[in-house]
Formats: structure tokens, sequence, C-alpha cells
């Protein structure tokens, strides 16, 4: 039984050490070594090349390595028939809600005119608002939406939830499909989207997306580049639609020198490092399927190619 592994080369380190103390039983195979590949049985990869699955004639799962699987689901020769499962694990799902905490923190408590208020050296006060009188609305509520929302419960913030088909989420108002979704952005002061990049999905954060917003309201993106229209986005940051933003991905990754997003004073940004996999607990999330599926049970966490989810 084989298990092949593509991912960033630099961590191929503590992937290797975590899935071999959990499974020595599974040879593990680092991508391009994959030798025969009429023994891999499993493959958990980041951003194979296009075609790359498709020539393991005996593959009986594929993993992704992280949350998103739209780096797979893009692949025309994808093997559709194999399950493909998404990446949930505690490190993941914990790392994204502290990124989510700290980012609405960051727009809540006006760190961004504070900021343009040093580089001026201005001393001024800005009025507090309570937190109970703040709506931070999330766009997705599967396990990262409702972890980052069951985060926020503590701060007293007001919680909506937007989603493609109804979900209820304790203390989480919500909305749902085309029809709930302008009076979601009308509630929403600190819009956070965590939603899978669909085709449905692409490109919704948009012009028409911020003028739905209350004027003055704060978006923050830790899902995909492929969700924002940067252009509108900057448009709207700098008629003062928006007050600000935090930006984690972009539409081309690493951002090209001389994009005006670098040098924007209203946008905090950081390099696609929101929340990262940790292959301490991920390689348990792997093996644990694994044994599920030798065991004739039903795998956890299989996308619905047909949904992108």
């Amino acid at each position: 039984m084989a298990l092949l592994f593509k991912a960033d080369v630099d961590r191929a380190g503590n992937w290797e050490r975590a899935l071999t103390s959990l499974a020595p039983d599974i040879e593990l195979r680092i991508w391009p070594e994959a030798g025969d590949p009429a023994e891999i049985d499993y493959a958990l990869v980041w951003k194979p090349p296009p075609g790359e699955l498709k020539s393991y004639p005996n593959l009986k799962i594929i993993f992704s390595v992280g949350a998103g699987i739209d780096h797979l689901a893009s692949d025309p020769e994808l093997p559709r028939h194999i399950p493909l499962v998404r990446m949930v694990e505690p490190g993941l799902t914990a790392g994204m809600s502290e990124f989510v905490v700290m980012a609405v923190l960051y727009h809540h408590r006006f760190m961004i005119e504070y900021g343009l208020q040093r580089r001026e050296e201005t001393w001024e006060e800005i009025s507090q608002i309570a937190a109970e009188d703040r709506t931070v609305g999330i766009m997705g509520l599967g396990v990262l939406g409702r972890d980052a929302a069951e985060k926020l419960k503590p701060f007293g913030f007001s919680l909506a939830g937007w989603s493609r088909s109804p979900k209820e989420v304790p203390g989480v108002t919500g909305y749902h499909g085309d029809d709930g979704l302008k009076a979601f952005l009308a509630a929403t002061d600190i819009l956070v989207c965590l939603l899978p990049l669909t085709a449905e999905t692409a490109n919704i954060l948009n012009a028409e997306t911020f003028a739905a917003l209350p004027r003055g309201a704060a978006v923050i993106n830790v899902a995909r580049g492929g969700h924002q229209v940067e252009d509108d986005l900057l448009a709207a940051l700098d008629s003062g639609q928006l007050s600000g933003a935090t930006l984690d991905v972009f539409q081309e990754e690493p951002l090209p020198a001389g994009h005006p997003i670098w040098q924007h004073p209203r946008i905090l940004m950081t390099p696609h490092v929101a929340s990262m996999t940790i292959p301490r607990s991920a390689a348990k999330a792997v093996i644990d399927n694994i044994r599920r599926f030798e065991a004739g049970e039903p795998l956890t966490d299989v996308v619905d190619l047909e949904k992108g989810y």
C-alpha cells in the first residue's frame, strides 16, 4: 500500500514524520519520485500538474492538503470517479478562526484609521462602537465559517451568516440563496468571506456586493482570490464606500510587483497565510480516512464535485 505526497518541498519532512509515525505500514512516496504508478493507492496533494492524477490506475482516494479543492476541481483530466476528500483538521480550523478574529477586531477598533494618523503624526481619539452594535457577516457556514462564528461570540458581536442553502447556526442570523444575499449585506458592517470557490461564488466580492453594504463597511477575504474583483474593491475603498479591507488571497499569487494593493493605505494584506495545514493533526485526518476506507466504512469530508465543495 502506497501513499503519494505532493506539496511544498520544504514541508515534506514534517509530513513524512507525521504520516510514517501514524501508519508505518503505508509506504510514503514523495512526488515526483512516485515509482510504479500502478502501486499508488492514495494521493495527498496540493496543486499537482494538470493530468497528473489520471496516471495512477489504481488510485482509490485523492486527499487535498488544504481546505480548498479548486486546485483539483479545475483539472479537466481529474479522475472524477475517485473520491476527493478536502482537508478538515483542528489545526487548520483553529488557525483560520484566529486570523478572522484578529482581522475583525482590527477593523472594529479602527486600526486602519489609527495607522493613518500615525503616518501623519496626528493624535485624535475615535469614538468606540460597542461590539453589540456591529454585525459581522460571514459568507460561508461550513466548518470554517461555523468555527469563526463560535470564536467571535465571546466578544459580543451581532453575527449573521449567508450560505447557498439554509443552515442553522446557534447565535447566528441566517440568510441563504440569491434572495437572502441583499438583506444579509445590508445588515453587515464587517464582511468575512469563507466561501468555497465555485462557478457560483467566483467574483462575488464585486461592485454590486460592496454597494449593498452599509457605507463604511469593511471586507475580509480569507477564502480565495477568485472571489474578489480587485478593481472594484479598490474603487470602493477610494470612494469611501468601504473603510478598509483585509486580504489574504489575491487573483494572482504572488501579488505582482507594482500592484496598487501593495501600497494602498486602507488594506491589510498577508501572503495567503491566514491558516496553514498542520502536518501533525492533518496526517491523522488522512490516515483515519484511509483506515475507514480499508474497513469498508464511509469516508468523511468527501467533496461533491457538482457543488464544488
